[in-house]
């Protein structure tokens, strides 16, 4: 029986038009969509295992400007288990051992990575595009791990309910994987997903980003990165060793105000934000120079269906703060690997078998996301407004079990960081 296609072009009735080219068919143990850090962390691990995979990445390269390059201790200890952390601490990075908050009275420290109980009580700072050459060079030392770059995948194949593979679109035009299971970790407009028709519970968000760089200085401070407060709205500057990158972030939707306001009116804001900057503003010159995240943070009810996983941002977006989102990615593939390996070598993966990968990865990603919404809420009603902290906010930074907790889950992904099963 032929395998019915999700989100492919119906077919004509009649005869086959003699341009049409079927689909190549190739057969694998695991089909995961997407090279992201869940994606590519994912192959690494079942490859290790000797479980057939292929990682479909739909650009031709990971060269690109990513936002999410911090690197926290949970996924520094799964890179320092696997052998790998040496290695990759030799590519350039920088570190922060602590959050600065910058206000009027001077920097005060908000999160002492330092108390970590951790090998790498830090945080690192890497191009995410280095980090995946890294790890997909590391996987092409297996034999089982294939890549395809340049993959757009297009469909899913599905036979009584349960999903079979997907149908994708190369430079050697349409192809078509079957796998026992296929992982959508396709990031946070997660083509699968969409196609397997889940639907996002979205969290509200107060606030947009919009990014640009400016020059970083010789002499240049080392505690100059760090959150900048004002009246009216607060900005993060990130030290990325050569040069400076700036989130100005404003109003949810403000953004046609802003460009009505004018690019002067931007490098004004930071002159007076974050007075040291003030003199090298002036090398922002375009709007093309900038871009905008709009920030989200949602979560599916449920991550699976029959031959199905979804881990990674394609399950749940996380907000920008802290920078968790690679790290809970990255421990959604641990949990993946960890559970799916075995049965995958044997091509029997059941459907409780993914509910166990949710299971494992729900709770803490959603008591993170409702700590960062806690967080955000308090940086906009007390240091920017002055108007009175909720709260819930309010205790979490006062009671310090819970500040802990808080920086623990933002560090680990959790209560502890996943590992790697032998």
């Amino acid at each position: 029986m032929p395998l019915q296609t999700i989100g492919s072009r119906p077919q004509q009735q009649g005869a086959r038009d003699p341009n049409i080219t079927v689909p190549q068919q190739i057969q694998t143990g695991c089909c995961i969509v997407g090279g992201g850090p869940a994606g590519a962390i994912l192959a690494l691990l079942l490859a290790r295992q000797g479980v057939d995979v292929m990682l479909l990445e739909a650009h031709d390269d990971f060269d690109r400007d990513f936002r999410g390059d911090t690197l926290h201790a949970s996924t520094l200890e799964l890179m320092d288990q696997l052998g790998l952390v040496d290695r990759l601490l030799q590519l350039p990075h920088t570190v922060e051992r602590q959050r600065l908050i910058h206000g009027p009275k001077g920097p005060v420290p908000t999160a002492e990575l330092t108390k970590l109980n951790t090998k790498y009580p830090y945080v690192v700072l890497l191009p995410q595009a280095r980090f995946l050459e890294f790890v997909v060079a590391e996987a092409q030392r297996y034999p089982s791990f294939h890549l395809v770059m340049g993959a757009r995948v297009e469909g899913l194949l599905e036979d009584g309910g349960v999903i079979r593979g997907v149908r994708y679109r190369g430079h050697g035009g349409l192809q078509e994987v079957l796998a026992p299971l296929t992982v959508g970790a396709d990031g946070r407009f997660s083509k699968v997903r969409q196609l397997a028709g889940f639907k996002p519970v979205g969290i509200a968000q107060p606030m947009d980003v919009l990014w640009f760089r400016l020059p970083r200085h010789a002499d240049d401070s080392a505690q100059g990165g760090g959150i900048y407060l004002c009246s009216g709205s607060y900005m993060v500057v990130v030290d990325r060793a050569a040069y400076w990158q700036i989130a100005y972030l404003f109003p949810k939707g403000g953004y046609q105000q802003l460009r009505g306001a004018g690019l002067e009116s931007v490098r004004r804001a930071v002159g007076e934000r974050v007075a040291w900057l003030a003199d090298r503003v002036v090398h922002l010159q375009d709007w093309a120079q900038t871009s905008v995240l709009s920030v989200e943070a949602n979560s599916l009810r449920r991550w699976y269906r029959p031959g199905l996983l979804l881990i990674g941002d394609a399950a749940h977006v996380m907000s920008p703060t802290a920078g968790v989102g690679i790290n809970f990615a990255i421990q959604d593939a641990v949990v993946a690997s960890n559970l799916l390996g075995s049965r995958l070598k044997h091509g029997q993966v059941r459907e409780r078998d993914l509910a166990a990968v949710q299971r494992r990865r729900e709770w803490p990603t959603r008591l993170t996301q409702r700590f960062q919404a806690l967080a955000q809420r308090q940086s906009l009603s007390d240091w920017l407004t002055g108007t009175r902290v909720p709260i819930a906010a309010d205790v979490v930074q006062r009671v310090p079990l819970l500040r802990d907790l808080r920086m623990r889950l933002f560090a680990f992904g959790g209560f502890r960081p996943e590992r790697v099963r032998p």
